[in-house]
């Protein structure tokens, strides 16, 4: 869905919804170098619960901007610029939802608020503020301000976390429907699903597999707010990936958990699961967003400066998450795309 999103607002002289070619040279420059305000536009508009204020029918400007507690003609302007991307549709003084912007409401059932709401957190606006470091030394600058990099930095700022955690949430669960609609999970008796955060996935997946019991492995205060969940077909492990031996399964689910590291560490999470795989073998999913071939803009492409950005992952092509696999012991069988922006990479121990 983050990669719909992204496709729609892609071309930056969409106005009304139809796109408009601009092949102006000083225009495209010009749009990319001004372009900061446009996502920190919907982090605000999203952080102030606007968009909870809007309807589906139009509503005028002034009495939205009145609910949600703002300056109306500074609404005014700013929602004319989201609706040139397709996020609301402003005409006339009023505005009213698109498939897009009713994303941003608190109560949609696979509500986008949360992530839009993170990424203008603190220590992402830092990082992007810092890039031409980064970009000289190849690693987060961010890292030299807060050591522990982003994840040090979650731990030590609890609110900042939990908006964090939330938004991982509602990304993945505006994904997990796609992936269960494309990949059958009931052969597996025993699923482990690392760095699983609060669970969404494997309870999702588990319903799928009924014959199947889950293991949910995550840092010991990940598993600490997600102690709840436990149950007669689900149970908690805590530990630390890096340093601590993961739980024996027949089937490893890793959602986006890889490209927030680099190729050693990435190689070293791998060699874990390789290690505890029954001697039987296992099945491996890494749940991704895979960086096309083609040319053009990609959702993939985006995420994975902001991956270089921040946690100093990357996003990967297929050859190169084939190539990772195989440094760890693992054979890429095939890649299953899911519609909703993220692509299944199966994987069986060699």
């Amino acid at each position: 869905m983050a990669q719909e999103l992204f496709r729609q607002g892609a071309n930056a002289g969409e106005v009304g919804g139809a796109p408009r070619a601009s092949p102006d040279p000083a225009d495209i420059l010009m749009q990319i170098a001004a372009g900061s305000l446009l996502p920190r536009a919907l982090q605000v508009i999203a952080e102030m619960g606007v968009a909870d204020e809007v309807e589906d029918r139009p509503r005028s400007v002034a009495e939205v901007a009145a609910k949600a507690g703002v300056h109306a003609d500074a609404l005014a302007r700013t929602l004319r610029l989201l609706s040139a991307y397709g996020v609301f549709d402003v005409r006339d003084g009023s505005v009213s939802h698109t498939a897009s912007s009713r994303l941003l409401r608190s109560d949609h059932p696979r509500s986008l608020r949360p992530l839009a709401r993170m990424f203008g957190l603190p220590i992402n606006v830092e990082a992007y503020r810092l890039f031409g470091e980064t970009l000289r030394a190849g690693r987060p600058a961010i890292e030299q301000v807060h050591p522990g990099g982003i994840f040090g930095y979650l731990a030590a700022h609890p609110e900042q976390a939990r908006l964090f955690d939330a938004a991982m949430t509602a990304k993945a669960q505006a994904q997990i429907a796609g992936i269960l609609d494309a990949y059958d999970f009931s052969r597996f008796r025993s699923i482990a699903d690392i760095g699983g955060g609060r669970g969404h996935l494997l309870q999702a997946v588990l319903g799928r597999a009924a014959k199947a019991q889950g293991v949910l492995f995550d840092l010991p205060h990940v598993i600490d707010a997600a102690k709840g969940l436990a149950s007669d077909r689900l149970s908690l492990a805590r530990g630390d990936f890096f340093r601590d031996r993961l739980p024996e399964c027949d089937a490893y689910l890793l959602m986006e958990v890889i490209h927030d590291w680099d190729d050693a560490r990435s190689t070293t999470i791998l060699k874990a699961v390789r290690a505890a795989a029954p001697e039987g073998g296992s099945t491996l999913l890494l749940l991704e967003t895979i960086v096309p071939d083609e040319a053009g803009p990609h959702w993939a492409k985006t995420l994975d400066v902001v991956m270089l950005a921040v946690t100093g992952g990357l996003q990967r092509t297929q050859s190169q998450y084939a190539d990772l696999l195989a440094a760890a012991g693992f054979r890429m069988q095939r890649v299953v795309d899911v519609p909703t922006g993220i692509s299944i990479v199966e994987a069986v121990t060699a």
